[in-house]
């Protein structure tokens, strides 16, 4: 308040205002008619600045008051200046809260708001995108009318939020979410999500390859333990048959387990292999041409008509991945195709991108089973002593060396008819042969 506006002020401006007004009622001798009229024209004067003053501040949407003398001019400022005050807190308020919906979007989880009672109060759009929230459209509405999932129901009747819980996306099955709930004021609470799909993924897929690998150790390991037993004991004694077969059962699961370790490495090799794959070029048609004596010879038994067509491009990558994929593709098209078939192995140029594939005249494998053929260890044909099922590492090796070649594989293949596995090379790593 002003330090000129006091008691003071008020009474001195008064005495101002009454005292003429009593000179004159005495002088022509009707005092108290002069002071009566002049005390109802103050009455009217401050009840008629209290009409705008109450006009303004309900019906005038301007900030700015109205003029008016005297006291009530400090009584407009002084409503002006807390308003003003009011609208800056505000302000900086509606700064704060968008600083803080903007740290909230960029985190990557899920965050939402809710009352004590369950009603939403805010959430931010991982929260819409995960739990189909609609914000502001569902403020009010409790959580559990919103997420409907059980065990979510559950975990919020129970209370106890001092450990996390897991549950898919509602509107996202595929989406595995880790939810925790923290007190966030003495009448709400904070929910986080965080996206733990890939993460669990990992957790399982390193379980399963702890017990796939043990599997596949399990059975060479089995046999070359029985047939050493059975040496121990007294070896001359065994039949000269049973001895030659001992050793090359043996001589057999060892070449597995040393194919297995080699597989094993290569994928490990691929892995950590980060380097520039523009350093070298890698002649393909030299190495296709190597190929294709090693699957002749390969092919001696089952006789199939073998077709290779290998054009002069070459490509940048590493040499070592790239015959992994060609000698896996190869290979496998060979042992699954049964005897006399036809296989078809192109290196050629398609529009401006050249393209590797190997088509047989096999079996063909079921759609269900195209999208898992490179998970490491996955195989269609569950037996792991059958004749035909490799180590299921193969096409897993394949499909991390065309990853790391920034390549594209594909999978085609009808029941009955036979598959075409094909690898799609860009326009950037092609070397086009000197004239």
């Amino acid at each position: 308040m002003d330090r000129k506006y006091s008691i003071v002020f008020i009474l001195r401006g008064f005495l101002w205002y009454i005292l003429p007004l009593a000179a004159l009622g005495w002088l022509f001798g009707h005092f108290w008619q002069i002071l009566s009229l002049g005390l109802l024209g103050i009455l009217a004067w401050h009840y008629y600045f209290q009409y705008k003053l109450v006009d303004w501040l309900w019906h005038r949407r301007t900030l700015l008051p109205p003029s008016a003398p005297g006291s009530w001019s400090y009584i407009y400022d002084g409503i002006y200046r807390t308003q003003r005050r009011s609208q800056q807190r505000r302000r900086a308020l509606a700064r704060i809260l968008r600083r803080f919906r903007e740290a909230s979007e960029a985190i990557p989880d899920a965050a939402i708001v809710f009352r004590h009672d369950g009603g939403l109060i805010w959430c931010n759009k991982l929260g819409q995108f995960y739990f189909g929230l609609k914000w502001p459209g569902d403020t009010g509405i409790r959580l559990s009318n919103l997420i409907r999932h059980p065990e979510f129901l559950s975990y919020l009747q129970k209370g106890d939020f001092s450990e996390s819980m897991y549950l898919p996306s509602p509107v996202r099955e595929e989406i595995e979410l880790e939810v925790r709930i923290m007190p966030y004021s003495d009448d709400q609470y904070l929910l986080m999500a965080r996206d733990v799909t890939q993460v669990r993924q990992l957790e399982q897929m390193r379980k399963d390859f702890v017990a796939n690998v043990s599997h596949e150790l399990k059975t060479p390991l089995t046999v070359m333990q029985g047939y050493l037993e059975m040496m121990a004991d007294d070896v001359s004694a065994m039949p000269p048959a049973l001895l030659q077969k001992a050793v090359a059962d043996m001589n057999g699961q060892s070449t597995r387990m040393r194919n297995l370790v080699d597989q094993l490495l290569s994928l490990s090799r691929i892995d950590s292999a980060r380097g520039d794959i523009f350093e070298r070029v890698v002649a393909v048609p030299e190495l296709l041409k190597r190929l294709q004596h090693d699957a002749e010879r390969l092919n001696a038994d089952k006789q199939h008509q073998l077709n290779f067509e290998i054009a002069a491009e070459s490509m940048y990558g590493r040499e070592d991945e790239l015959r992994s994929v060609f000698s896996n593709l190869i290979t496998n098209a060979i042992h699954y195709t049964p005897a006399g078939g036809t296989i078809k192995v192109r290196w050629h140029k398609v529009g401006d991108h050249m393209e590797f594939s190997v088509a047989d005249t096999g079996p063909g494998i079921p759609a269900e089973h195209i999208p898992r053929l490179t998970e490491r260890f996955y195989r269609i044909d569950k037996d792991r002593n059958s004749s035909k099922g490799g180590s299921g590492l193969g096409l897993a090796i394949v499909k991390q060396a065309v990853d790391h070649h920034h390549c594209k594989l594909n999978i085609d293949s009808i029941v009955g008819k036979g598959t075409t596995f094909t690898v799609r090379v860009p326009e950037e790593l092609i070397v086009s042969p000197k004239a």
